[in-house]
C-alpha cells in the first residue's frame, strides 16, 4: 500500500464534494473565530494596500466614517464596519472575473468564508443593482440578497459621504466628483446619474436616524 493509500485510509473514503465542503466549512470557521472587523481590515489591506493605495485610502475613510454611526447599526455595528472597509476590494487587480466591482468582491468573499450578510452588503452597496443591469450582470448579482434597511442605508450613507481620498464630503459633492472623473458618456456617470435619487435618499434615511440615536 503507497503512502498516499495509507493516508486517505486514515480518513475514510470521502469523495471530492466531501472535501470541499470540509475546507469551506474550515474557511468560515477561522472568519468566526476571528473578530470580524480585525479580519475585515487585513483582507482589504492584503488587497489594495500595495495594488490600489488610493482606493485602500478611500475604504479606510468608509470605515472610519462607519465607526461613527455605529448608533445606527445597533447589534450589526461590526458587521458594518466590516462591509464598509471591504466594500471596493472587488477592484482589486487578481479579483476582477467580471471587472465589475461589487461583484467581484462578493464572489471572492463568498469562497473565502464571510458571513452571508456581509457578503450581500458588498454584492449591493451603493446601489450596484442599477449599474449590473446596466452591464448585463444582473442575473450574475442576483445570487446575492439586498437585505435593503438600515445597515444597507448605513454603508451606502458612508460611501457616498466620502472622498477617494477618505475626506468626508457630503452626498452631493461625491456624487459631482464621480462624474467629473468619469466624463460624460461613460457607463459609471450614466449609472450615478441615474443612482443619485435613491443614493440620496438612503443617505437622508441614515441621518434621520443618526438624529434619532443622538436624541435618545
Amino acid at each position: 500500500m503507497s503512502g498516499t493509500e495509507r493516508a486517505l485510509g486514515r480518513f475514510g473514503k470521502r469523495s471530492l464534494t466531501d472535501w470541499q465542503y470540509s475546507f469551506s466549512r474550515c474557511r468560515e470557521a477561522i472568519v468566526t473565530v476571528m473578530r470580524l472587523n480585525d479580519w475585515a481590515f487585513d483582507v482589504a489591506r492584503s488587497k489594495l494596500e500595495h495594488s490600489l493605495p488610493l482606493r485602500w485610502a478611500h475604504v479606510q475613510g468608509v470605515a472610519l466614517k462607519a465607526r461613527s454611526v455605529r448608533a445606527v447599526a445597533g447589534p450589526d455595528a461590526d458587521l458594518l464596519e466590516a462591509a464598509a472597509v471591504l466594500h471596493d476590494v472587488g477592484y482589486a487587480p487578481d479579483l476582477a472575473g467580471t471587472s465589475f466591482h461589487p461583484l467581484d468582491g462578493a464572489v471572492f468573499l463568498a469562497e473565502a468564508g464571510a458571513p452571508d450578510r456581509l457578503v450581500n452588503l458588498v454584492a449591493h452597496h451603493s446601489y450596484a443593482r442599477l449599474e449590473a443591469q446596466m452591464r448585463g450582470l444582473e442575473h450574475e448579482l442576483a445570487r446575492f440578497e439586498d437585505e435593503q434597511g438600515p445597515v444597507r442605508d448605513a454603508l451606502w450613507y458612508c460611501d457616498q459621504t466620502t472622498s477617494p481620498h477618505g475626506d468626508s464630503v457630503t452626498a452631493q459633492a461625491r456624487i459631482a466628483e464621480i462624474k467629473h472623473r468619469y466624463g460624460p458618456g461613460h457607463l459609471v456617470t450614466r449609472f450615478i446619474t441615474e443612482a443619485a435619487p435613491e443614493l440620496l435618499a438612503a443617505v437622508e434615511r441614515t441621518k434621520q436616524r443618526i438624529g434619532v440615536a443622538v436624541a435618545s
